[in-house]
């Protein structure tokens, strides 16, 4: 009996317990929406085998014309994943192929590709991440506002009163997360009003990228059964703080974590291999951000400037610093590094992809980390930043997406396309996206220059 059938005999029994009829096989595209088809249990083999069929244009940006031909999403197995409210559903991740062949437009194919490049130098990425949202309603004008109106605190983080009054929502969530074995391990407010984050453990990390988009899934469909609205997006709200979706890293070697090192002179824990990975992360910054900030709205949270509760709790300077929030990348424990670039929009299998190839690139190259910096950046000035020799991240995402283009790193990493590379198809569709918003006429223009001159 090969792995893949004692796989299929595991998933075979899981769904005979569980009593499970239908099936999603869901993969998603450039923007990490999960497409889906619904398949019946008896239809498992077939499904194994073949795939679910899509007209591919159809599903989003996956690097389709309505010219080609199916996509097939194949199942993976190992992803077998039950819908806790609905126990008769389970789904699939899938990836993405075309006759038979990996689709390299596919982010899961992607991160895949990257992953094997780590396997062969005998390295695993292993991370979690940090999915916050907001909880919100909408009026029939359009405008947002937060779900509960009694969540007015000037700084709300940690609020008990306001995890008291969502606890319901919370512990659902919880408890749908530990049935999966996720492991579940801190439900908190987070700092702005009408926003949680709920902590799972971490995983390898195409695991960790196939839970985020359930979780986003799940917590959207409990908020609707609640009467609310989840938005993961970086910045609803001008003056609160904005959604990360903080990756934490860290590379193994079979059970050794290779990042960790107790002498470390520094005293942050990190061995050398660890300070190379971060000099990547530092030189490929600007690029990548194009990739884990990867909308117009992500630049209204990564700026200069504070919120109502005072801080941003967002990098602006590409530089790390032991267990210190205001920079870029923090160390909150010896042997693992916090990437806080990273917003709720991003496409975690592609963020990943990206920070995995500058990482590698730098343990390549023995790029060097710098000295850490302790300072509170936040309180620095711009000018004195530079001074120091700090680079800031991209404003826009049209400049990160002009950075993403020449990085030739990424470029290489993820991938070919059919008759291009998979960095200029992102970087087409990212910049129609910036031009869609930048012919817009804002009320802040109209405020400010209506009657100016």
């Amino acid at each position: 009996m090969t792995d893949d059938d004692s796989t299929l005999a595991q998933v075979r029994k899981q769904m005979e317990q569980r009593g499970v009829e239908f099936l999603f096989a869901q993969f998603v595209d450039l923007y990490a929406r999960p497409s889906a088809k619904l398949i019946p249990a008896a239809n498992l083999d077939d499904l194994v085998n073949d795939g679910a069929g899509f007209a591919g244009f159809a599903a989003g940006e996956i690097g389709q014309v309505p010219a080609d031909p199916d996509i097939a999403a194949m199942p993976d197995l190992a992803s077998f994943t039950p819908v806790p409210w609905q126990s008769n559903l389970a789904r699939f991740a899938c990836d993405v192929t075309v006759e038979g062949e990996p689709w390299p437009y596919c982010p899961r194919t992607i991160l895949r590709n990257v992953s094997a490049g780590a396997a062969e130098r005998g390295l695993e990425l292993r991370m979690g991440i940090e999915l916050e949202y907001f909880l919100v309603e909408q009026a029939e004008d359009g405008s947002i506002a937060v779900a509960d109106k009694y969540d007015t605190l000037e700084k709300p983080c940690y609020d008990m009163a306001g995890l008291t009054r969502r606890y319901d929502f919370l512990t659902t969530v919880s408890k749908y997360c530990n049935e999966l074995g996720w492991g579940n391990y801190a439900n908190d407010h987070e700092d702005a009003n009408g926003q949680f984050e709920q902590n799972f453990q971490y995983a390898e990390a195409l695991t960790t990228c196939d839970r985020a988009i359930f979780f986003r899934y799940m917590v959207h469909t409990l908020a609707e059964q609640h009467g609310a609205i989840a938005t993961f997006m970086p910045k609803p709200f001008t003056n609160l703080t904005g959604n990360g979706a903080h990756f934490h890293l860290s590379l193994w070697d079979g059970e050794r974590n290779v990042f960790l090192d107790e002498s470390d002179p520094r005293g942050l824990g990190l061995s050398e291999t660890a300070y190379h990975f971060i000099g990547g992360l530092r030189q490929h910054a600007r690029a990548y951000s194009a990739l884990t900030a990867p909308t117009v709205n992500s630049y209204k949270r990564l700026k200069l400037g504070s919120t109502a509760s005072g801080a941003t709790w967002s990098p602006v300077w590409i530089s790390y610093g032991y267990n210190n929030r205001t920079q870029m990348l923090r160390i909150p424990a010896p042997g693992r590094i916090e990437d806080r670039t990273i917003d709720g929009s991003c496409n975690p299998y592609l963020a990943a992809a990206a920070v995995l190839a500058a990482g590698l690139d730098g343990i390549d190259r023995k790029l060097d980390a710098g000295e850490p910096n302790g300072e509170n950046l936040y309180a620095s000035a711009y000018a004195d930043n530079v001074a120091k020799g700090l680079r800031t991240l991209p404003s826009t995402l049209l400049e990160a997406i002009g950075e993403l283009e020449t990085d030739n790193v990424l470029r290489a990493a993820l991938g070919r396309g059919r008759d291009e590379d998979y960095v200029d198809y992102y970087v087409r569709v990212k910049r129609d996206e910036w031009f869609r918003y930048h012919e817009q006429v804002t009320p802040w223009e109209v405020r400010e220059y209506l009657t100016r001159f």
